[in-house]
């Protein structure tokens, strides 16, 4: 009888935390729809702002409620959890490395490709900056390229190109500080923009060549695939919080209420009729100078300005890479931020490509509200750590040791546990 995995993952953005539970069937014949979710929970983010933790305190205790009632709701306590990192500091560059084939037969080994990508991470960094990634594109023996799996091939020099992914040391620090507070140790940190693409994008469109756009709360992070491989990837300080901000300063209401209007017009725009009046009545969200507006000017003269900017840097970011014509397989949106009235029509036109708002994919068990775009990168993080091959059966405690609590209480239990046989 096949013993399920459990992983964990903890999606810590500006707008919400996000903690996913799931079990992981190790049967190798099960490819599809194996991974199933059994506990979910998230809470409105505190102490993050822009991708980054600013204030440590807040951090963990959204992130306590989000993880206890994910426990609560599975059955277990978490021990490990893979975890999600974005913001403006993350940012990327493109490796070569290359070693001589140690096997005196020429035959390539694993080992053989761990010296090369290696050597392809052996890249100059500032000491304040981390390597979080080191993505291998492809593989070159003996200068034929192309090459996905090297071991078992014949050769006496190995090449890669690799995409590498750093990060803010100082963000990764603070990052990692929040979550062992909580009592939690850290399996892996993953860039969001990664993680998003693993739930959404198809191994087709990677192949064809696709941008991945998540657009969260307070930053929008990207992942350029070309060839089946990422090539390029990064992120923008902006999100989906500008626009709600952008309506609160035009029509000075609170940002509680801009963030109801920016809802409601999202559903009306989703569910529009031939016959459905442009003009909305918004005085019930906190508008006291006048009771009715117009929705063509909520979205040609608020939100879509905001989006255009968020896609136009997306756009000379990847004109910058050079990689601007080489997706043709267009633009898949995802995040919180895909909800937004108007976000496919600003995308099309800022970055002329086939647009697709895209939910994740590859789940089953508690779904009901998880497949939505707003959790694409933490049901991407689920994956990542499904497919991981060291992610360990450690994530869990037995549920008869179910433990409330975390802080002093968990370190005191953690410790014990580490001395027991």
């Amino acid at each position: 009888m096949n013993k399920n995995k459990i992983v964990a993952a903890i999606d810590i953005g500006s707008s919400k935390i996000a903690t996913l539970i799931a079990q992981v069937a190790t049967d190798p014949a099960s490819l599809e729809n194996n991974i199933n979710i059994v506990g979910a929970n998230s809470v409105e983010s505190k102490g993050v702002k822009k991708g980054q933790i600013v204030d440590i305190e807040e951090a963990v205790e959204a992130c306590v409620l989000s993880v206890e009632a994910a426990e609560r709701m599975a059955g277990y306590n978490l021990d490990s959890a893979f975890i999600s990192v974005g913001g403006a500091h993350v940012t990327s560059q493109n490796s070569h490395g290359v070693v001589a084939v140690s096997n005196p037969d020429g035959e390539v080994t694993n080992e053989d490709v761990e010296r090369v990508i290696n050597a392809a991470k052996a890249v100059s960094l500032p000491s304040s900056r981390e390597v979080i990634h080191v993505i291998p594109r492809e593989f070159i023996v003996d200068g034929e390229a192309g090459v996905r799996d090297p071991v078992g091939m014949s050769g006496v020099r190995l090449e890669v190109e690799t995409h590498i992914v750093t990060a803010s040391s100082s963000a990764l620090k603070n990052l990692s500080k929040a979550v062992n507070e909580v009592g939690i140790n850290i399996e892996e940190i993953v860039f969001n923009g990664l993680a998003s693409s693993v739930s959404t994008v198809s191994p087709t469109e990677k192949e064809l060549g696709a941008v991945l756009i998540d657009i969260g709360g307070g930053v929008t992070s990207f992942a350029a695939f070309i060839d089946g491989a990422l090539s390029y990837s990064g992120a923008i300080p902006i999100g989906a919080k500008n626009v709600t901000n952008d309506l609160a300063i035009g029509l000075r209401v609170s940002l509680d209420s801009a963030e109801k209007i920016k809802i409601m017009l999202s559903k009306k725009s989703k569910g529009k009729s031939e016959d459905e009046s442009d003009v909305i009545d918004i005085n019930e969200f906190g508008l006291t100078e006048a009771k009715k507006i117009s929705k063509k000017t909520l979205l040609e003269g608020i939100i879509k300005p905001r989006l255009n900017e968020i896609f136009t840097m997306v756009r000379l970011q990847l004109d910058k890479a050079g990689i601007g014509s080489r997706i043709p397989s267009g633009v898949i949106i995802t995040g919180g931020g895909a909800l937004t009235a108007g976000v496919s029509e600003s995308a099309r036109r800022m970055l002329a490509l086939p647009v697709r708002v895209a939910e994740p994919e590859g789940v089953s068990g508690l779904i009901d509200d998880v497949l939505t775009p707003p959790f694409a990168s933490v049901v991407g993080l689920i994956l990542y750590a499904g497919r991981h091959p060291q992610a360990a059966q450690k994530s869990i405690i037995g549920k008869k040791f179910k433990i409330q609590g975390k802080g002093l209480i968990g370190k005191v239990f953690n410790l014990v546990k580490d001395l027991l046989p």
